[in-house]
């Protein structure tokens, strides 16, 4: 499990034989079943998560009750609730595996360990960092001027095993619509 998370640290930053028994030291693998809520709401997030395998999602409950599905990741890339794990501070959002995964996870301590002794660690965090500020920028502005068909479009387009691997209704929350109207845009698309 730790190959894959090395790998693609490689793809961004030079690893050394260092760093690479660090990321073994400091990164558990942990394995949890499918609708498993692995950190919970009004506490403060304990691990960052390296997804090895499966699909996990961000979530929390509106003023009605319903769930909103905030961030859907599929493998390989990291999960959690960022800003409250970076502050520790407590999150409105829940982190679920939809399917059984296989992670490796961090705490807030020994990640800053590894940033403060590594320039590896220290580069691709400031990488990874840099690509969520781009990702949420680009999904706000998406959820402000596409069209719920454009929308699914996209996240077919870009992430087609979401939607072979996650629920209808974790979709359609995440794309900004009832499970309804992503039901009648699927049949559309199909014709």
């Amino acid at each position: 499990m730790h190959d894959q998370l090395s790998n693609l640290i490689s793809l961004k930053v030079v690893l050394t034989d260092n760093d690479k028994e660090l990321c073994k030291k400091y990164f558990e693998p942990v394995l949890f079943p499918k609708n498993r809520i692995i950190e919970h709401e009004d506490k403060i997030p304990k691990y960052l998560y390296f997804v090895v395998s499966g699909f996990m999602r961000l979530f929390y409950y509106n003023d009605l009750g319903d769930e909103v599905t905030t961030h859907i990741n599929c493998p390989p890339g990291f999960l959690t609730s960022y800003t409250n794990f970076t502050s520790q501070t407590k999150s409105i959002e829940n982190v679920e595996c939809i399917t059984a995964c296989e992670l490796l996870r961090i705490t807030k301590i020994d990640l800053d360990f590894l940033i403060q002794n590594s320039l590896a660690f220290k580069d691709f965090s400031i990488w990874v960092f840099q690509q969520s500020i781009t990702y949420n920028e680009n999904r706000s502005k998406d959820l402000a001027t596409l069209t719920a068909e454009q929308r699914y479009k996209k996240l077919t387009d870009n992430y087609p095993e979401i939607v072979h691997n996650v629920p209808l209704q974790y979709i359609a929350s995440f794309l900004g619509m009832n499970p309804k109207s992503l039901s009648r845009i699927r049949k559309q698309m199909i014709k």
